[in-house]
């Protein structure tokens, strides 16, 4: 073991359990409670040959997770014939249960929904279906209202009652509340121990993609996770990591190149072509749902940069929560309110017109501001809206927008939150002074701690004491940069920006630098070195 991964472990705190989890120490999914009632539905359903509908959503967890329910239920018995999946169209439904479903329901003779990633606030449409004969089990993983809705069963870690968390359940994504169920199918002897592992190529995808933390519970499934996806048997995912030009599968692969092209179904046209891929059986419909959902990460990169572009050459007021409104694609708004965070340091709302006057918005926060709690204190000023402390959606009627964004500041004033942009700071694991500390060999070791996340950091180090040789701005647009960097050893290391400041950009040999980096491999004819991505720079 290298000196400075031995480091690394102890101030982290880490041991052999976290570095090789195993997989028989999962928690026991019936300490969830409404799994017990989920679970005996579902084997009602398949004793009766019930018809069953799937309701997810959108985004990258609600289409893991509904791929990983009909995966469950066929395990379980359920025929494929017997299965319906419906997403929310992001356009026409928003998020959460859609009347929609009702319709949908009744036209596939479904005696029983079940929804993922959603469901835990929709209580009319809940008892809708109830009044009709159709039964609704909830999986979901968002924060519950005063009260659970009337269903067979609500299965989330954060309901009330769902007290004594030492498993780390609360943090799961809906696609590991999926895990779970069919984690309780298995142990109630409805799934062949062993067949559910394979599901886990996509829980690791929802998970990283949802920003869940990655310790507890999902510290195992994430590392067996990125196992499978390695020899996942899905035809789609294969194809679309090849279009992706995925080398490594790492949380950063899922995240920048996997995640986003799944997600841009959602974002700019329907989600179903996502969860086609995920359930295509043949390489020709792979390849087709892949080469689509290429071109449509393209045009959401582009409008989306378009989008932050808009906003900042306007400038923002100087309010302590940034409230933006426009006429932007709607698919876009969560990702430009994210931007909006990085590049001002504040909590964002970003807010498009949708239609006559009422505006939809997305927001991103950090810290101790929650925007959940922020959007119950305004909800005189809204339509709806709801979410995690971090990413919610809102709807406001364009009359009430001053009274939004009033509400929204007073909230966060309230709370006389300090030093709030702590939380975005990069911050250095360990000093580095010699550059022959970081060599592939520690490359391979940190690779221990995969998948990384939130509450598993990948590893950041401050070079200490070196030197710039020379710099180079590299790409069409010269917004790349390339720096050159030499220890009092001799050693030399190649740092590397992309899209990089322009404070960075204008640095010279003349300059004291001390940046912080994380390390990564590059492969060049066949020789493969060690080379650093730049984090942030400090000025000496």
């Amino acid at each position: 073991m290298s000196k400075i991964f031995e480091q690394l472990l102890k101030l982290r705190g880490l041991d052999a359990g976290f570095l090789h989890p195993q997989y028989d120490h999962t928690a026991d999914p019936y300490i969830l409670p409404g799994m017990r009632e989920a679970i005996d539905r579902i084997k009602r359903a398949v004793q009766d040959k019930e018809k069953i509908l799937i309701y997810g959503d959108y985004d990258v967890d609600g289409v893991t997770a509904s791929t990983v329910m009909e995966d469950t239920l066929k395990l379980a018995g359920i025929p494929q014939e017997n299965i319906d999946i419906m997403l929310p169209d992001r356009f026409a439904d928003g998020y959460g249960m859609s009347p929609r479903l009702i319709k949908r329901a009744q036209e596939n003779n479904a005696t029983l929904v079940i929804t993922v990633d959603c469901g835990s606030r929709n209580h009319a449409i809940i008892d809708e279906l109830s009044t009709i004969g159709i039964d609704t089990v909830v999986t979901d993983h968002h924060e519950c209202g005063d009260s659970l809705p009337e269903a067979v069963a609500v299965v989330n870690p954060k309901r009330p009652d769902y007290t004594d968390d030492t498993a780390g359940l609360k943090d799961l994504a809906g696609v590991g509340v999926v895990f779970k169920l069919a984690e309780a199918l298995v142990k109630d002897g409805s799934i062949l121990a062993g067949q559910e592992k394979w599901l886990l190529d996509l829980v690791i995808i929802g998970t990283i993609c949802d920003n869940m933390v990655l310790t507890g519970e999902n510290r195992i499934l994430g590392y067996y996770g990125l196992k499978v996806l390695e020899k996942t048997r899905r035809a789609g995912l294969k194809e679309l990591m090849t279009r992706a030009r995925v080398k490594n599968l790492t949380s950063e692969s899922i995240g920048f190149q996997i995640g986003p092209r799944l997600n841009a179904a959602g974002r700019l046209q329907t989600a179903d072509l996502a969860l086609n891929l995920l359930r295509a059986k043949s390489s020709a419909d792979a390849a087709a749902l892949a080469a689509q959902l290429e071109e449509l990460n393209k045009q959401r990169k582009k409008e989306q940069q378009a989008a932050t572009k808009e906003i900042s050459d306007k400038g923002v007021a100087a309010d302590p929560v940034i409230i933006e409104t426009g006429k932007w694609h709607e698919g876009i708004i969560g990702i430009v309110a994210g931007r909006l965070v990085e590049q001002y340091q504040r909590p964002s709302f970003v807010l498009t017109e949708v239609e006559n006057g009422i505006y939809k918005g997305s927001g991103r926060s950090f810290g101790d501001f929650s925007l959940a709690k922020a959007l119950d204190y305004a909800k005189d000023a809204i339509i709806s809206g709801g979410g995690h402390a971090g990413a919610a959606g809102v709807r406001v009627d364009g009359k009430q927008l001053y009274a939004f964004r009033e509400k929204i500041n007073e909230y966060y004033r309230s709370l006389h939150l300090v030093d709030q942009e702590k939380h975005l700071r990069h911050h250095a694991d360990l000093e580095v002074g010699n550059l022959a500390d970081l060599s592939l060999d520690l490359i391979e070791e940190l690779k221990l701690l995969e998948p990384f996340g939130a509450g598993n950091e990948e590893p950041a180090f401050r070079l200490q004491n070196v030197d710039i040789i020379n710099t180079t701005r590299m790409g069409a647009d010269r917004n790349h940069l390339r720096i050159d960097v030499k220890d009092s050893h001799g050693n030399t290391l190649k740092l590397v920006a992309f899209f990089a400041p322009d404070q960075w950009l204008a640095l010279t040999p003349d300059d004291h630098i001390a940046p912080l980096i994380k390390v990564a491999t590059n492969e060049f004819n066949g020789v493969t070195s060690v080379e650093a991505r730049i984090v942030d720079i400090d000025m000496l």
